[in-house]
């Protein structure tokens, strides 16, 4: 028998035992001191809810709740060294359980933020605590999932209402043109990092269509109304000859949208209108600048595991937009096009499968820089080998 940890172990036994790991060693079970982090925690949800549904077995369901009530909690509220108490909307106790994402959710990042009178630290910065546009979606479409598999209509009220605090305070106005900041201060009152995230605009479109195609099948068309306006805000934003990366979390957060579109893209409520081509041609682009860059031949203490998970993940989105394009093709506007882009991208899935056999690997991960990101490079092997939970919309 396999030990534990082997890289022979069956893809859901090991996602179990990591998740099993992490829900104890973050306490969100056990005795120890809650320790959430946004996008973590976004895809531990996710994972959680991809598990119940596998083993059938109800519990993962049910730590997927407390997970969201404890990032709410948590993330939701000031730091316990901040001299500010309560929710960071500034709803009183009652108001704030009731919509808890209404004021955003903090990043969860060791040190506090920039004050307005600290000088930039760029080498700090990435420590300090603030709310991250990129975390927020990943949130939105947590509590989207969630929704979908409980039924529950508060996650799909705080998803909406935390999209649009998002809108409101990431979007800025400059010489007649929308842009969107990087990084606000924890209450959103100022921009931490003023430049703009390379896919924000992109990841905000999406979700928005998501949030779109959730109203339509709720029968709320007044929200579904409100995404759509919004998606249209956003899609203003996208820049689409400009979307390629060599970034492998970049490349793999661009072919989890685009695997996301694909299945939201119905004809009816929501149209390709190109932008799903689009999006293949950078993945595609993409790709090919990253092979030149070598990195996955370097040795396990110089690489960082969740930045190539995350290109993992998005790989196995690969196989969803094909099975979108083969069963709809009148839905897309080139599927032919599509359909050869698609055939670059699946030459490209053995990658995928070397950055997770490398990450099974259990002395890959006996280092000090797996050790330092332990709890998201866990969760994103996680999402690797149950990818379903993150990746279906």
């Amino acid at each position: 028998m396999p030990s534990r940890g082997s890289d022979q172990q069956n893809p859901i036994d090991r996602a179990r035992e990591l998740m099993d790991d992490f829900v104890v060693r973050t306490g969100l079970t056990g005795d120890g001191e809650p320790r959430r982090y946004l996008w973590t925690d976004a895809f531990a949800v996710c994972n959680l809810l991809a598990l119940a549904s596998t083993l059938d077995e109800p519990r993962y369901r049910e730590l997927a709740r407390e997970l969201i009530n404890q990032v709410h909690f948590v993330l939701g509220r000031h730091r316990s060294d901040d001299v500010r108490k309560g929710w960071i909307s500034g709803l009183d106790e009652h108001t704030g359980r009731q919509h808890p994402t209404v004021g955003g959710l903090r990043i969860g990042k060791p040190l506090a933020e920039r004050t307005p009178d600290d000088a930039v630290d760029e080498r700090l910065e990435w420590n300090r605590d603030g709310q991250y546009f990129h975390y927020l979606t990943k949130w939105v479409h947590a509590l989207n999932q969630a929704a979908h598999d409980t039924g529950e209509k508060s996650l799909r009220r705080w998803s909406r209402e935390l999209l649009e605090t998002a809108a409101d305070h990431f979007i800025v106005e400059s010489h007649g043109t929308l842009r969107m900041v990087w990084k606000m201060s924890i209450d959103l009152s100022r921009p931490l990092v003023a430049s703009m995230g390379h896919h924000d605009p992109l990841d905000g479109h999406v979700r928005c269509l998501q949030l779109q195609s959730s109203g339509v099948d709720a029968g709320d068309r007044e929200a579904a109304d409100r995404m759509r306006t919004l998606a249209a805000r956003f899609a203003s934003m996208i820049h689409r000859d400009a979307l390629a990366t060599a970034d492998p979390l970049g490349i793999g957060g661009l072919l989890m949208d685009t695997a996301a579109l694909a299945q939201l893209i119905d004809g009816e409520h929501i149209d390709d209108n190109g932008l799903l081509d689009a999006l293949l041609s950078a993945g595609t682009g993409s790709l090919r600048q990253y092979a030149r860059q070598n990195d996955l031949d370097l040795p396990a203490t110089h690489r960082l595991a969740f930045r190539e998970l995350g290109l993992c993940i998005g790989l196995h989105g690969v196989p969803i937009i094909q099975r979108q394009v083969e069963a709809a093709p009148d839905r897309f506007d080139d599927a032919a096009q599509i359909g050869r882009r698609l055939d670059r991208l699946v030459e490209a899935a053995a990658l995928g499968r070397e950055i997770e056999a490398f990450w099974l690997t259990p002395a890959h991960r006996q280092t000090d820089l797996w050790s330092e990101h332990g709890d998201i490079n866990d969760v994103m092997l996680a999402t690797a080998l149950v990818p379903d939970g993150f990746l279906q919309c």
